[in-house]
């Protein structure tokens, strides 16, 4: 999934019609015309495609080849691939994870075994989550035949749908799982890639019925019990969508109800099809504790992984003062900082947008105060006399503190760049905490970031020859205490493009821009998923002058702007004209 990530380039010129920077493959299954969203055979905007059943007296090779052909029809369906197993498998093959390929070579062997091998393999497991490039002894695939009736037949094989980089780009949506973090007060988007056909509901409901793994014990929940399992399918109807369920499962709290049904309403509001939803387990209507069983994919909101009404503006320094507002338009805020010049090199203002903390020049220390405190603008004769100085309180020490963050847990997040390598520590009211987070903890840290949600801690790791970008997961309890990191691990970025990493922001909750230096003058930026998966061609990938950082945000309707020498440049236009220019401006951030 590296190569045709790297078109994304040329993709850029044309990021307000993505859909047309596509192509159809030349050779394989029939392609028929493709049918317009809402038809009765809706393909999701991508070429129909129907698959070509085995021929008479094809050899061990071609039928091989046109299994793998047939693996491409869409709308999905395995039945006519199928039916060039033997017959001993025909029922029971089912697909445990989907094999993405770049290039393959024709089938090669003999009758009884015939071998694939494909070059730049990726993998995803059965509920569409990215598991990385595969390894080269991986990507060689073996299929075992027989003869049935005078027929090549096969019977072993792997157990995934193996299918082309352009096949699966065009009809394969980059969305999220949503569950909730072990305090039940937040949900976090867990990125998985689902076919964009008529099942796409069915296979978001699969998905959470998967639940989170055992890897992520500690850092995620489920209200979805691991013996439910969807019967046949989700149909949609009228923007109704009906969730019926089978299996074992206990009777529900209200409060795990609520969060039942947000969870599967995050989830559903991906679907643009689907307004509201009904949920059944074993022919039993789930309802809401006024008796409701429409349930619209409205609720929930107050589980934002991003934060509940949260702030939105930009935040920055200028002439040592704090300042808010728009791009081009930062005024100093309401409170101390906004009248005192008190010696900070970066700020970061809690999700509510009340109050802010700041890391002093020499990088020692974190000062708190409010954002605001009604005293408004009024100029001082004697600034050091300001009333609000006597709001500004110590809230860490340290020795070389990059700027924090805090999460919607109201945790405040620390690194310190010490001479024994980076410490990662928290805040949270009267609490607080060291973190050991395995590859990240003692290393030298340029940069680091923490999701809202609290979740994932993000870190740019110098080494001698290269940084990298690495990833923990943030384990946590049901009562808001940190409890632990899992080992982080190393982000591949898209076309290798820097030795050197100068910045990384967030672009939405599962995606990251990075900002590579080039040369002394001119940087790239790509864009990459959380769990590792290629930005893809709906990412910002583009080259610029000047730039030494990134501002980004989670949050939806946000743009992500590149900080260069004459301003903000807007990363997300599609023609980037003047760049916005804010005189004095020193650094700039958003909320979190």
């Amino acid at each position: 999934m590296r190569r045709r990530v790297a078109a994304g380039v040329v993709a850029a010129a044309c990021l307000s019609a993505l859909s047309g920077c596509v192509s159809l493959p030349e050779t394989g299954p029939v392609v028929e015309v493709e049918e317009s969203r809402g038809s009765s055979t809706d393909t999701g905007g991508a070429a129909a495609i129907d698959a070509r059943p085995p021929q008479e007296g094809q050899s061990a090779a071609e039928v091989v080849k046109g299994f793998l052909d047939a693996m491409q029809a869409w709308p999905t369906e395995l039945a006519t691939a199928k039916q060039f197993l033997a017959s001993e498998i025909r029922s029971t093959w089912s697909p445990a994870g989907t094999i993405v390929y770049e290039d393959a070579l024709p089938p090669s062997g003999g009758a009884a075994r015939v071998e694939v091998r494909l070059g730049g393999a990726s993998r995803l497991d059965a509920r569409g989550a990215w598991q990385g490039e595969l390894a080269a002894e991986d990507s060689i695939l073996g299929f075992r035949l027989v003869t049935e009736d005078g027929e090549y037949r096969i019977a072993d094989l792997p157990a995934a749908l193996v299918v082309p980089e352009t096949w699966f780009e065009q009809r394969y949506r980059r969305v999220a799982l949503y569950f909730p973090d072990p305090s039940g007060s937040v949900l976090v988007p867990e990125p998985v890639f689902v076919g964009d056909d008529p099942t796409f509901a069915s296979s978001l409901v699969s998905g959470l019925l998967r639940g989170p793994g055992r890897g992520l014990q500690g850092v995620l929940s489920t209200q979805l019990p691991s013996d439910l399992r969807v019967d046949l399918s989700v149909p949609v109807t009228d923007g109704l969508a009906a969730i019926s369920l089978t299996g074992e499962a206990s009777a529900f709290s209200p409060a795990d109800t609520d969060l039942l049904f947000a969870q599967l309403a995050w989830t559903l509001r991906q679907d643009p099809d689907v307004d509201a939803f009904t949920l059944e387990i074993d022919g039993r209507p789930v309802r809401t504790a006024g008796g409701e069983t429409r349930i619209p994919v409205a609720v929930g909101d107050r589980l934002d992984p991003v934060g509940f009404q949260t702030d939105s503006l930009l935040h920055g320094l200028r002439d040592g003062l704090l300042v808010s507002g728009t791009p081009g338009s930062l005024d100093p805020v309401g409170g101390v900082m906004g009248r005192v010049d008190l010696g900070v090199r970066s700020v970061a203002v809690d999700l509510l947008g009340t109050r802010v903390v700041a890391v002093s020049e020499a990088g020692g220390t974190v000062l708190l105060a409010p954002l605001t405190d009604g005293e408004g603008d009024a100029l001082l004769e004697d600034p050091s006399a300001d009333p609000g100085l006597a709001d500004v309180s110590t809230a860490a020490v340290g020795t070389d503190l990059l700027p924090p963050a805090w999460d919607v847990h109201d945790r405040l997040w620390l690194l310190d760049r010490t001479s024994s390598g980076a410490v990662v520590s928290w805040v949270q009211g009267d609490r607080s905490g060291v973190l050991e987070v395995p590859g990240i903890t003692g290393a030298e840290v340029r940069d680091f970031l923490v999701s809202r949600d609290g979740t994932r801690l993000v870190a740019v790791v110098r080494g001698p020859r290269s940084d990298t970008v690495r990833v923990a997961r943030i384990r946590s309890d049901g009562r808001e205490q940190v409890v632990g990191a899992s080992r982080s691990r190393a982000l591949r970025l898209d076309d290798d493009p820097s030795r050197r990493i100068r910045d990384v922001a967030w672009t939405s909750t599962t995606t990251l821009a990075v900002l590579n230096r080039l040369t002394d003058v001119s940087a790239k930026v790509v864009t990459v998923g959380v769990d590792g998966s290629p930005g893809g061609l709906g990412g910002i990938i583009t080259t610029l002058s000047g730039a030494t950082a990134l501002v980004g945000s989670p949050a939806a309707g946000t743009r992500v702007y590149a900080v260069t020498d004459t301003g903000l440049a807007d990363l997300n236009a599609t023609v980037r004209g003047p760049r916005v220019l804010d005189e004095g401006l020193t650094f700039v951030t958003y909320a979190g």
